[in-house]
């Protein structure tokens, strides 16, 4: 494909939300009611794969989705419901959920310029067909690099490539300890996520414990084994969720922490950040109970 014709055809991308639609916050629970995809632990075998053409959804940067993060999206538009039968029937439920980047360009260029950012492999786990259009539950499972464009009709497709830390022996130890201590930070938080004041039909599980259960579990079957981080690079990124009564501000905090995760290269290091944040989240939640203490008096 031309860069041209890349750039006519991303043009009519630079909206994503507009052309998704609303974005709903996710339930809790992965094994929806609804046609649930993923069933659960299987017998894994080993897949691997230097590279993926797979269907590719763009958003906004302001959406970036982190590895182990959930969301529900509400896909009605024709070419995204036709990227959704082809991720069911031939991709083993898989796509790419990507962020469009518009680059600035001079004033005598002829033509829009784009970049491809931030991409993250994506499970389907659970749709629910509506009137119109359908609710598609999905959780992010692994960066990729999107190493070229494959087509635009009737929805983007293109070949992409896992990108996993590097690993070190001699962080092994530091890692193994890292870990226990953010898990231990990620329960405390969780605990006291459930204590704020919540709607009745809220569940106890909150999203971030979620996300660390997810991690900690088996890599599904469908999902290619050289796609998949480790176990200890999926757990570095479960502290990048949105937390019970974040302000707007806290929301843009999240996001930029989100794209700092996603461009580190080391475990450790984003381990190191996950706790900042984790704790940080801590002492909001503590200050905000403590508020909610005063008002039940």
């Amino acid at each position: 494909m031309t860069s041209t014709l890349i750039s006519s055809i991303l043009s009519s991308y630079i909206s994503p939300t507009e052309n998704l639609g609303r974005v709903r916050i996710p339930s809790t629970s992965y094994f929806g009611s609804s046609s649930n995809v993923r069933a659960g632990k299987r017998h894994r075998f080993k897949i691997v794969a230097k590279s993926l053409d797979l269907p590719l959804l763009p958003f906004s940067m302001s959406e970036v989705l982190v590895p182990t993060e959930s969301k529900t999206l509400h896909l009605y538009e024709a070419r995204y419901l036709a990227l959704l039968d082809e991720s069911m029937k031939r991709k083993k439920n898989m796509f790419v959920h990507f962020i469009l980047d518009p680059i600035s360009i001079s004033e005598k260029a002829t033509e829009a310029s784009f970049a491809a950012r931030y991409g993250c492999l994506v499970l389907i786990e659970n749709i629910e067909r509506l009137d119109i259009g359908a609710l598609v539950s999905i959780r992010g499972a692994g960066r990729v690099k999107i190493s070229r464009f494959l087509g635009a009709d009737p929805y983007l497709s293109g070949e992409v490539r896992p990108i996993q830390d590097r690993l070190s022996y001699e962080s092994s130890n530091e890692i193994t300890t890292r870990i226990s201590q953010l898990k231990e930070s990620i329960k405390n938080l969780n605990s006291l996520e459930i204590k704020l004041k919540a709607p009745e039909d809220s569940p106890l599980q909150t999203r971030l414990f979620n996300s660390l259960n997810w991690a900690e579990d088996e890599p599904p079957v469908e999902c290619d084994e050289s796609f998949f981080p480790s176990l200890q690079e999926r757990l570095s990124f479960v502290a990048f969720q949105p937390v019970s009564g974040s302000t707007q501000s806290e929301v843009s905090r999240l996001q930029q922490e989100k794209l700092k995760a996603m461009d580190m290269k080391d475990t450790v290091e984003r381990l190191e950040l996950s706790m900042g944040l984790i704790k940080e989240n801590i002492s909001s939640i503590a200050a905000k109970l403590a508020i909610q203490s005063l008002d039940i008096r």
